[in-house]
């Protein structure tokens, strides 16, 4: 085995290793911020739903900067450790705060640091296998990432119910440390940096400049698909976003002493279910078509939403939450893959994340203010119905104007020698 070679397989095992720590790390205290904040400090839902969106506003902010970032570093495997590190600083002082205006900036700041490692991992990966590896990529990052929350949220379940809640943000700790030796451990070798950002990787030879240089910035707003995946993406995430914190708000108000234990057991079930979807999207998107997968994704969300309402039985809202597996299982594996498709050649693959991402983030945001506002005035069933709604109006944009993301892949490829922007694919 040739060094290049002998490089790549160490970082796919390295890849596999921060998927499954920064499980834990990525999205800080995630659901059990609001647990925390309920059972602990007392809060209402709406001051938590105001926290959350406001810290949620602070990725936004950050999100398309940090993709313009991970396309033009060379440090990445640097730029992730870094931002492991102020995650889970910002998340561990939460214990000793209790003021809205402290909780507010740490969770800020967590989220503000936290939106580098979608695009990072995506674009390692990329860097590593290369297009037409990366659709397996992906799934295998995917499902690793849903094991080690699976396995977080068993453990933090655990711990809560000895513990207590504060259990949690020292898991969070160890997951961290385990996070930052992986990342290292990628040999930077083995990291094509033209590949990561979309352009040709840098072994063809001289005399092929097509997609040599990246695009400008305006394929952003000119690539119309691109436009409407984002607005899909916000759609899903607006009634997304704010299911699971209910579901746990729920749960906590049956019983204070199982709340958090329970909440772990509803992320448990659903990450147990997202490893094979995510594993499925991995091996049959490119077959069965990448649009395909992003539907049934987001018809998975009204469903839920209705079931949630039926009864607040424990076992019937931890069952439920198994539909999120389904869904978040496939949004996961196939919204990089969709981006990559988009932005093929152009040199703006992570900054498309970044922009997507920031649609995903301002969904979520609106999605826990809106859902506690709902709450406050209507109650829980509500909430959810209103959600469902939503996710219902993503389904019909999505079916009717996002077009087959795979087919413009062999396009693109057939016109890389004579155009090295997106336009083929930006006039669909």
């Amino acid at each position: 085995m040739s060094q290049d070679a002998n490089a790549k397989t160490r970082a796919g095992h390295a890849l596999d290793a921060a998927n499954f720590f920064l499980a834990d790390v990525r999205d800080g205290l995630g659901p059990y911020l609001a647990i925390y904040l309920l059972t602990e400090q007392k809060w209402d839902e709406a001051s938590i739903g105001v926290v959350m969106s406001v810290a949620t506003i602070a990725g936004i902010l950050a999100q398309t900067p940090a993709g313009a970032l991970v396309d033009a570093t060379r440090a990445k495997r640097l730029v992730m450790a870094a931002a492991a590190v102020i995650v889970t600083v910002a998340s561990l002082l939460l214990p000793v705060m209790s003021g809205f205006w402290p909780v507010t900036m740490s969770q800020s700041i967590a989220h503000a640091a936290g939106v580098i490692f979608p695009p990072a991992i995506a674009a390692v990966s990329l860097g590593v296998v290369g297009h037409r590896a990366f659709t397996a990529r992906i799934g295998r990052n995917e499902s690793f990432n849903h094991a080690g929350n699976a396995v977080a949220a068993l453990i933090a379940g655990a711990a809560a119910y000895a513990l207590g809640p504060s259990a949690v943000f020292y898991l969070m700790a160890v997951m961290a440390a385990g996070s930052l030796a992986s990342v290292l451990l990628i040999p930077e070798r083995a990291i094509d940096h033209d590949l990561a950002r979309g352009l040709q990787a840098r072994q063809q030879g001289a005399d092929d400049q097509a997609g040599k240089q990246p695009s400008g910035l305006g394929v952003l707003l000119t690539c119309r698909p691109l436009l409407i995946f984002a607005i899909c993406v916000a759609l899903f995430h607006l009634a997304n976003a704010a299911m699971l914190p209910l579901v746990g708000q729920k749960l906590a108000l049956q019983d204070k002493n199982l709340g958090t234990s329970l909440m772990s057991a509803c992320i448990a079930a659903a990450q147990v279910v997202m490893v094979p979807m995510a594993m499925l999207v991995g091996r049959k998107a490119d077959r069965w078509g990448h649009k395909r997968f992003f539907l049934a994704a987001l018809a998975i969300l009204p469903l839920r939403a209705v079931l949630y309402t039926l009864s607040d039985n424990k076992a019937w809202l931890v069952g439920v939450q198994l539909l999120d597996g389904v869904g978040a299982g496939i949004f996961g594996a196939i919204m990089p893959v969709i981006v990559a498709d988009l932005m093929r050649n152009t040199g703006r693959f992570n900054v498309a994340q970044g922009a997507v991402i920031t649609a995903q983030s301002i969904g979520a945001a609106l999605s826990t203010a809106l859902a506690g506002l709902v709450v406050v005035q209507a109650g829980y069933s509500a909430a959810f119905l209103a959600l469902g709604a939503i996710a219902a109006v993503g389904l019909v944009v999505c079916w009717l104007w996002l077009p087959e993301t795979r087919d413009t892949v062999a396009a693109a490829d057939r016109n890389r020698q004579t155009s090295p922007s997106p336009s083929a694919i930006a006039a669909e």
